[in-house]
């Protein structure tokens, strides 16, 4: 009677482990159609998001958390004439996308960024509260973009009071 229950726990636990993992991995991404909006990278002059042409979208992105936005894209423009106009981001960070969406490689773009091969510009910031778009591009056209939690957001989420320098966190975060 014992191996039944030890057996039945077990069966148990691997199905809960399985939905776990589908629910992490699969479950909540969700494809996303390509639009201007999708891709904009910050004017260093105005301080404005403005869109850049691009071909070649793949997105994916999850209402359950505003830092799951990955896409992948070519740009025609160069990177000489980007990092005149755009403004670029240091702290460029790519965070790791579901293995399944395969074009986006954290890793890869990361050691590139590191390397100087890819730039990282500021796409939007503060596309959601807390949260700034960025986008590596590469002297190919290659590019890259993803949501990152920026220096505000790591504050206020935290529950910590906002800085003076940072935007008014909305009710709901405060």
């Amino acid at each position: 009677m014992a191996r039944i229950i030890i057996v039945g726990m077990l069966v148990l636990a691997a199905i809960a482990g399985a939905l776990l993992y589908y629910n992490q991995v699969y479950a909540f991404y969700e494809e996303v159609q390509a639009e201007a909006a999708d891709v904009r990278l910050t004017n260093l002059v105005t301080g404005e998001a403005e869109p850049i042409l691009f071909e070649d979208f793949e997105a994916i992105d999850s209402d359950s958390s505003p830092i799951r936005y990955r896409a992948c894209f070519t740009t025609p423009l160069s990177q000489a004439m980007l990092t005149e106009t755009f403004i670029i981001r240091d702290d460029a960070e790519p965070l790791v996308a579901p293995p399944w969406f395969d074009c986006f490689d954290a890793a890869q773009i990361g050691a590139d960024i590191a390397s100087g091969e890819a730039i990282p510009f500021l796409g939007v910031e503060n596309i959601t509260y807390g949260i700034d778009r960025l986008v590596a591009i590469y002297p190919d056209g290659r590019a890259f973009a993803w949501h990152q939690i920026n220096p505000c957001g790591e504050v206020v989420f935290n529950r910590e009071p906002v800085p003076e320098d940072c935007p008014p966190a909305p009710e709901s975060l405060q």
